[in-house]
Order: C-alpha cells, then sequence, then structure tokens
C-alpha cells in the first residue's frame, strides 16, 4: 500500500515552513525566516512576523511544490501547526491550510507544534520507539515528554518555570553585546572559552527543589547571574572575557538540561531519549547528552541541525504519523491555540 503523502505547514513563530513527506521520507522543506527583520529589536516582534507569514507561505508553498515535483492535487493531506505559538502567526498557517483543505477538498489536521519537533526525528532516524523520552529545547519551550504515541499519549514531565533555555541564551548574547539570536554567537565563542572559568548557578538542582520541581527548568536565576558578573566586571573597570562568559554559562545550561533528561529516563525506566528543538543544534548540549546516555545505557537521537529548528517537515512528518495510524481528521472550523496543550496532538 503506498504511503499518504502530507504537505505541513509551520508559522508558529518566525519561520515560515512549509514541508512534504511520504511516509518517513522527507521529499521537501521549504522555509523562509523573518529573523533578520526582529534582530533590532532583540526578539521575536509578533506583528512583523505575521505579515513576514502572510508574505511568505504561497511562496513557500510553491517552493515545496517544486522541491517535491508534485502538484497540490497529489497531496492526500494537510497538516499544519494549530499551536502553541504566536496567536497572530498561527492563524496564517491556519488559514492557509484550511483554504488548501476545502479548495483541494483534502482532510486537515491541526496539529501541536511541540509533538511536531519530537516526530521529525523519524524522518532521520526511523520510527520513534514508544516509549521515549524527548528533551525539547527552544526559545520557548524547555520540556521533558514522556512520548508513549507520539499522535495522542504524549504526557509532560516537567518544564521550565520561568526563562527557556533558548530565550535565556538570547538575554545572555545580548548584555555581551552578541547579535541575536544568541544561541549560534555564543556557541561559536564557547568554543575559546574556558566553561570552569565562572561558577554560574544550576537552577533547580538543589535537594529542596528537587524534591518540589525534579523535571522542570528555571533559566531565569542563571540570565541574572551572568548579567550581575559582567556588570560587576563593568564597575571594576576591568574587561569582559566574552569566551570564558559564554563557555561557563552554556555549561551551566546543558549540564542542567542533560542532567536531569537523564535522570527522568533512568526514573522512568526509558531506554531511549529524543533530544530536539532550536537548541538541539547547540553543539557542546549534542556533546554532552551523548557522554552521559552512553554511561547510562540510554540511546540518544538528536535530528540534523536543520531539522532541529522550526520547519514544515516536522509538521508534515507528525501529520504523516497521524495519517498512518488512522486518527480523525480535524474539523475545519478548528481554532489557532497559542496555548495548546502538549497532550492535544489533533485537534
Amino acid at each position: 500500500m503506498n504511503q499518504p503523502l502530507v504537505l505541513g505547514i509551520e508559522s508558529s513563530c518566525d519561520e515560515t515552513g512549509v514541508g512534504i513527506v511520504r511516509g518517513h521520507t522527507l521529499l521537501a522543506d521549504a522555509v523562509a525566516s523573518s529573523m533578520e527583520q526582529h534582530a533590532p529589536f532583540g526578539g521575536v516582534v509578533p506583528e512583523i512576523a505575521s505579515r513576514a507569514h502572510l508574505e511568505a507561505i504561497v511562496p513557500m508553498i510553491e517552493s515545496a511544490c517544486s522541491q517535491a515535483s508534485v502538484k497540490l492535487a497529489d497531496v492526500d493531506a494537510i497538516a499544519v501547526t494549530a499551536g502553541p505559538g504566536l496567536a497572530g502567526a498561527l492563524m496564517v498557517g491556519v488559514g492557509a491550510a484550511k483554504a488548501l483543505a476545502l479548495a483541494l477538498g483534502k482532510p486537515i489536521y491541526g496539529v501541536n507544534h511541540l509533538a511536531g519537533h519530537v516526530a521529525v526525528d523519524q524522518l532521520e532516524h526511523g520510527a520513534l520507539p514508544e516509549p521515549c523520552l524527548a528533551l525539547l529545547v527552544s526559545g520557548g519551550h524547555s520540556n521533558l515528554l514522556q512520548v508513549n504515541d507520539i499522535t495522542g499519549d504524549i504526557v509532560s514531565l516537567g518544564n521550565t518555570i520561568d526563562d527557556a533555555a533558548g530565550e535565556a541564551y538570547d538575554k545572555v548574547a545580548r548584555l555581551l553585546g552578541l547579535p541575536y539570536p544568541g544561541g549560534p554567537h555564543i556557541d561559536r565563542e564557547a568554543a575559546s572559552g574556558s566553561s570552569v572559568a565562572i561558577d554560574f548557578p544550576r537552577g533547580l538542582t538543589s535537594r529542596k527543589d528537587l524534591d518540589r520541581h525534579r523535571f522542570d527548568f528555571s533559566f531565569s536565576g542563571l540570565k541574572t547571574a551572568v548579567a550581575r558578573w559582567v556588570e560587576a566586571r563593568h564597575r571594576a573597570g576591568e574587561p569582559v572575557p566574552v569566551a570564558d562568559v559564554c563557555a561557563s554559562f552554556q555549561e551551566a545550561v546543558v549540564d542542567v538540561l542533560t542532567r536531569k533528561a537523564i535522570d527522568a529516563a533512568l526514573t522512568h525506566g526509558i531506554h531511549d531519549l529524543v533530544i530536539s528543538g532550536g537548541v538541539a543544534a547547540n553543539s557542546r548540549l549534542r556533546a554532552l547528552a551523548e557522554e552521559r546516555a552512553t554511561a547510562a545505557g540510554v540511546r540518544l537521537r538528536v535530528p540534523r541541525r536543520n531539522l532541529c529548528t522550526d520547519n514544515g517537515a516536522m509538521i508534515a512528518a507528525l501529520g504523516s504519523e497521524v495519517v498512518a495510524r488512522g486518527r480523525e481528521p480535524s474539523a475545519l472550523d478548528f481554532p489557532a491555540d497559542s496555548s495548546q496543550p502538549v497532550g492535544t496532538v489533533v485537534v
């Protein structure tokens, strides 16, 4: 039996992504980013993102079809990010997907952005082990998820109680005078710095915190500690060793992420760990996760870097799995939900 051809649309933040997938095979991945438009503001401006999606959505659909050498009429189903994300940005993608579904007479699936980040690993490493543990780290999310069924049974074990990891990277980069987005620039600077030069705090790792927040994350205190350390250097008239600050900050982040992920896997008897989201492209996170997973007997899966950031391929991958497992399509009047819970995989 031929596997369904699924078109996926992603517009939750500042990337307009359209992907086309057949089964676990990626046929097209077209992405337009509005990142440069947000850079002067040091973060994503929702109105600018929404307008950029409006301009990019049709060209990205055309580009994806061209890459895959298919016509829109060939598509068997359409998947689109229904949430979570920026409300206005989500509406652009959802509106485009509904228009396509109605015009082509195809089923539509409003799916969860976070589940898409996990499902995209199937395009690289094949079917997900079930259960598996997913560490999802990005500009807006830091989550530990137990994935029993990627299409409908995802349990949140922990999440951030303040700043997400990627958000902390952006804020630290800004105070060091590095460009937006901060993640890649801090990663590059850290390569020439010392990760033990400065002893920055590890959030929610004390005995008291572990009782209440064993698998949760907090990076606000770390961000503040970096800011105070840098300010103290300025007041003393001393230069700021940017590379050492970056390396020490980064080590504090990835130490907590990997430590809690491995702890969660061992605690819940899960032998497979998937790391995804934009911060999963970080070189130190990948290296430390591999080291600790190997030592703990946990199998690690991390998608290639271009599949870690937001893209339409991840939504198509999730849509393909949803179709293959016979899940019911969404009604055409489903809403864009900026706070869609991770347990709601298909609206």
